[in-house]
């Protein structure tokens, strides 16, 4: 599989101090990749190594085979970014401001303007100053100045800030659609963890500047699915508890007026028999699997240890 993105042992220092160290990623052709961390563990500093506006300390980046530290042009004509604040101008109206970024680039025509701003959903209001904006539509509006040129890959430094959830649904769909379509890499930072799962192909966790674990989102989905645990509500949670525990060897956690049994679903149906047997009244089942923020708790909390 093609690496539109290879991240080769880069190092970040300020002084004594790293701020990334040892940094090594690579994105394939159609991947989108997350990077989950708290903040200061040196996500937007990889960005900006990656996009050319910081030089890293050791290491390298190649973008599409092309060295951004000894080929910069070459590899940052294949790179579209939204990192930090991006550079509008307020002034100007949606379309003038595409336009002016346009220009910048060779075979961007005035057709591709109005369908980047219809993709990104800006079409109707493109002719509205830009200084009235919110900060949902300047979030939109700067994806359409990363998409403009049709990169090979997208790195987006929380891209879902500032949007409502009818726009974060849209954005998904954009983002999904550029990958199927245009078979481009994707490279995204975001606390919100909810939409990194929904959305990523592929997870980094970092902190304090070096990457702890990576792992695929399939293989996340495995691991809590196995993980799933059956929140059971009845009436004598403390005495259900302990039968569960004797009677099926299994570590049960009461919380309220609940228990919470981790077991396969193909076991609960004999727990639920040997509860009713006992006249405990059960009054719901719920499932429960961990999320994403539960897998990066864990890992954090383990990896800090």
């Amino acid at each position: 599989m093609e690496h539109i993105l290879e991240v080769k042992n880069v190092s970040k220092m300020y002084g004594t101090k790293y701020v990334l160290k040892n940094i090594n990623i690579n994105i394939s052709k159609g991947e989108i990749f997350g990077f989950i961390g708290p903040n200061g563990a040196g996500k937007s500093t990889l960005m900006r190594i990656i996009t050319g506006m910081t030089t890293p300390s050791d290491g390298q980046v190649f973008i599409c085979g092309h060295s951004v530290q000894k080929d910069f042009e070459k590899a940052i004509s294949n790179i579209g970014a939204t990192i930090e604040n991006t550079n509008l101008y307020g002034y100007m109206t949606a379309k003038q401001n595409l336009t002016y970024f346009a220009s910048l680039y060779p075979n961007v025509s005035k057709d591709r303007v109005i369908d980047t701003l219809e993709i990104v959903g800006l079409k109707d209001r493109m002719n509205e100053p830009v200084k009235n904006y919110s900060l949902g539509m300047r979030q939109k509006l700067g994806l359409a100045q990363a998409m403009l040129h049709e990169p090979q890959l997208l790195v987006l430094d929380e891209p879902t800030n500032g949007l409502d959830a009818e726009s974060v649904i849209k954005l998904r769909q954009i983002l999904r659609k550029l990958v199927a379509e245009k078979n481009i890499a994707i490279l995204l930072s975001s606390h919100n963890l909810s939409e990194v799962e929904q959305l990523c192909d592929t997870v980094a966790f970092v902190d304090h500047g070096s990457i702890i674990e990576t792992r695929t989102m399939n293989k996340i989905k495995q691991e809590t699915s196995n993980s799933a645990r059956f929140r059971i509500t009845l009436n004598y949670p403390n005495y259900s508890a302990k039968m569960i525990y004797l009677k099926f060897n299994i570590p049960v956690e009461v919380a309220g007026n609940s228990v919470l049994v981790p077991c396969q679903e193909t076991l609960l149906p004999k727990i639920i028999d040997a509860l009713r047997v006992r006249d405990i009244q059960i009054y719901a089942i719920n499932v429960e699997t961990k999320s994403l923020e539960d897998v990066y708790i864990d890992i954090i909390k383990t990896h800090n240890r």
